[in-house]
């Protein structure tokens, strides 16, 4: 299995500074997305602690794995990778009083042959495009799931709460980190979308639908989603990393190319 990455944040068209974050590996092909949080541009150290770390402690593990890891050694691996990335914002947080109370939410996506192995904490999200369909792969973890699974909140209600950026996990506000991890098959031609929620406050999910099925190159289907973001009042900074599956001949790989 093949796989062709492009990533791009933006800085919104409110926010002061961006406290999102990505990074990619196209060797050992990892995704990696954060949105930062905390006063004094704390939000960015960690967004940026967060990817850089986890980006350069699962590439040195994956390089000295081999092509094809067991699914269990990758998951273990992560989780340990996270949990000290965890500690290493906890840690500066404490020890630098205008970083006090940073954190981050997280989506980290291994891909291995044909398998994907997925975290995350808090409430930027993966999303995943099959057979023209798309499905949200990741759950929130925010106040707001937590009222739609109780049933006290309809997913309509939802949309026009004004609690729904509270998240209730996120990494480094405390000594352990609390991440969900999946696995899923990947099948030929699926899209994966990693997204800060600044792209999904702003733009409904049937119209992310719409422009990732467009025939166009990762790059542009990138911009258009930024865009969209912003053309809807851009109120966050947004992040956008896209990840093509394929057996086809012909991908090509790209970098990250922040704004």
């Amino acid at each position: 299995m093949t796989y062709e990455f492009f990533a791009r944040t933006d800085q919104g068209r409110v926010r002061p500074n961006n406290e999102d974050a990505v990074a990619i590996d196209h060797g050992t092909q990892i995704a990696i997305l954060a949105d930062g949080m905390g006063g004094y541009n704390a939000g960015e150290v960690a967004s940026a602690m967060a990817t850089d770390f986890i980006r350069t402690e699962m590439v040195c593990w994956l390089t000295q794995a081999g092509a094809s890891p067991p699914s269990s050694e990758v998951r273990q691996v992560l989780e340990c990778c996270v949990e000290r990335a965890n500690h290493a914002i906890w840690d500066a947080s404490r020890a630098t009083p205008r970083y006090a109370g940073m954190g981050t939410t997280l989506v980290v996506a291994v891909f291995h042959g044909n398998r994907l192995t997925l975290g995350h904490i808090g409430d930027s999200r993966c999303y995943r495009l099959r057979a023209g369909a798309l499905q949200q792969i990741t759950r929130d973890h925010s106040w707001i799931q937590e009222q739609i699974d109780a049933g006290l909140l309809t997913p309509r209600q939802a949309t026009f709460s004004t609690q729904r950026n509270l998240v209730t996990r996120a990494l480094g506000v405390g000594p352990s980190a609390m991440m969900e991890v999946n696995e899923f098959q990947v099948a030929p031609d699926d899209l994966f979308l990693l997204c800060t929620d600044g792209l999904t406050d702003m733009v409904p999910d049937a119209d992310l639908a719409h422009m990732l099925r467009a025939p166009l190159a990762l790059e542009e289907k990138t911009a258009r989603l930024i865009d969209s973001a912003n053309a809807h009042g851009g109120r966050d900074n947004v992040s956008v990393l896209l990840v093509q599956a394929g057996k086809r001949q012909g991908l090509h790989n790209h970098a990250p190319h922040p704004e």
